[in-house]
């Protein structure tokens, strides 16, 4: 046992995720109990490729179609921890993740939770849209995966785990424990996402773009459909 009682199992979907992985796995590992974690990497490329730049021996490695919600599900379902943290390969987490998470799941009725965000990016549009981020998941209680979700195993397992759909598996998943009631807790820490996506596509376009997505989900508009608008 270690992390106050507590063993953690970090899983990581990846798709061309070469430039990044080393340093994100390297950062868990660093961050206060990292080095007994165990961080399953699930690579939804065919080839492997990002699977074969690990440079962490200790690293589970398993590959998977490419859809995200298959993905996270497969890892999941190898994880020998008691909590699940799902974390994006180009974010990393806060220095006392581990410790945080731990003295959260020591709370009665905690089932799991997620940090705030920070993009990795001095523009001060990013500024406006972590605020924006955070104020939104703390009012929705419905955190995105880039603010590196956590969850008790054996509620996740309950629960269903994550649907089988290549985008808003995030948003689904914190939809169903909203409405069974879980109880989640937002840490005011930071977890440090990139901001490639946006500096690739345009600051302007690809928030509306985002919001504009997440709008036609939640009026019924099926993930299949709208995976082809993110890519």
């Amino acid at each position: 046992m270690n992390n106050q009682g507590h063993r953690f199992s970090v899983i990581i979907p990846v798709y061309c995720e070469q430039a990044v992985i080393n340093r994100t796995i390297e950062t868990t590992r660093h961050r206060r109990g990292g080095d007994a974690v165990q961080i399953i990497v699930v690579d939804g490329q065919a080839e492997g490729e990002t699977l074969a730049t690990i440079r962490d021996t200790a690293v589970q490695k398993v590959r998977s179609e490419r859809c995200r919600g298959i993905q996270l599900k497969r890892g999941a379902a190898i994880a020998t921890g008691d909590v699940l943290i799902f974390l994006h390969a180009d974010t990393v987490l806060p220095p006392a993740a581990f410790e945080r998470i731990a003295g959260a799941m020591r709370e009665e009725g905690c089932v799991g939770g997620a940090f705030d965000l920070s993009i990795d990016s001095p523009k001060r549009g990013f500024r406006v849209i972590e605020k924006i981020a955070n104020l939104r998941s703390r009012l929705t209680r419905i955190p995105y995966g880039d603010q590196a979700i956590f969850l008790r195993a054996s509620y996740y397992h309950v629960l269903g785990g994550f649907r089988e759909i290549p985008i808003m598996e995030d948003v689904d998943l914190m939809r169903r424990i909203k409405r069974k009631g879980g109880r989640i807790v937002i840490f005011r820490e930071q977890v440090i996402t990139s901001g490639r996506r946006w500096d690739k596509e345009g600051l302007v376009f690809g928030t509306l773009r985002n919001w504009f997505l997440i709008t036609l989900y939640l009026c019924g508009v099926e993930p299949e459909r709208l995976v082809r608008f993110y890519r």
